[in-house]
């Protein structure tokens, strides 16, 4: 999906400085080609930018670093902007500069469109990393008041039933009706396993398709079976690492 995400931001990149520069002369093929020399500038200048100096010296706060290492960013790419201009007067100006385009011929503009580039991919990546972030946070926060909670709302007979989660040893699922075994009954409800198991504290493990388990009450556990009182709960192959990697942390 990030590569789709890339060639999309490329391409419109491309077809926007083809557009500007075909306008400067009515030709558009030689604007063409002209990007085609300069874009390869323009991605090394915004991948080293955005993906090397920012995250190792900007977000770092190591601001010295990156101040220095931008500016011999900037003169880098300035030199090979002029390697450019160097092509395009040999290729396509037949060594004349007057045939140029005019844009092509302006360094400071070259200057100024490569950094807008860079820059506007800078931001559109600051605005995915906040997304991630607020993304994590929410997840954060969700998984907090889960492990907080003390018990669970399901309903049972058309009713709202409240269950302390201490005394939920584990949760089976039937053909379509769920069985929620406490230390005192066996509650039956016609909510879905997936759905409890998203309300449910991270204590409370996934074994199989159809057992979900409060990990607080497990005796013993094997590579492919636990115990919760004299009940044999089935671990599943899909589950199995994930159940062995819990068990062995917490235990």
């Amino acid at each position: 999906m990030r590569i789709i995400q890339h060639l999309i931001f490329w391409s419109t990149v491309s077809l926007f400085l083809v557009i500007t520069f075909g306008q400067a002369n009515g030709d558009f093929i030689e604007a063409f080609y002209f990007v085609t020399f300069l874009l390869p500038v323009a991605l090394a200048t915004s991948y080293f930018f955005n993906y090397f100096l920012v995250p190792s010296y900007l977000l770092t706060r190591r601001y010295v670093l990156f101040g220095l290492y931008f500016a011999y960013t900037l003169i880098f790419s300035i030199y090979l902007e002029m390697i450019v201009l160097t092509i395009a007067l040999i290729v396509l100006a037949n060594y004349t500069y007057a045939n140029l385009n005019p844009y092509s011929t302006n360094l400071f503009l070259l200057t100024s469109t490569l950094y807008f580039i860079v820059f506007l991919n800078a931001f559109i990546l600051l605005i995915r990393r906040y997304q991630r972030n607020e993304h994590l946070l929410a997840k954060m926060e969700h998984t907090k008041k889960k492990n907080e909670r003390e018990q669970i709302i399901v309903r049972v007979d058309r009713k709202n039933r409240a269950l302390a989660l201490d005394e939920i040893l584990y949760i089976e699922s039937l053909a379509d009706y769920v069985k929620i075994h406490t230390t005192g009954e066996v509650v039956i409800t016609k909510e879905k396993i997936s759905e409890l198991h998203d309300q449910l504290p991270e204590r409370f493990i996934r074994t199989h398709r159809s057992f979900l388990v409060n990990q607080l009450q497990i005796s013993e556990f094997g590579k492919e079976e636990l115990l919760i009182g004299e009940v044999k709960i089935p671990i599943s192959r899909t589950y199995r690492k994930a159940v062995s990697d819990r068990l062995r942390v917490t235990t």
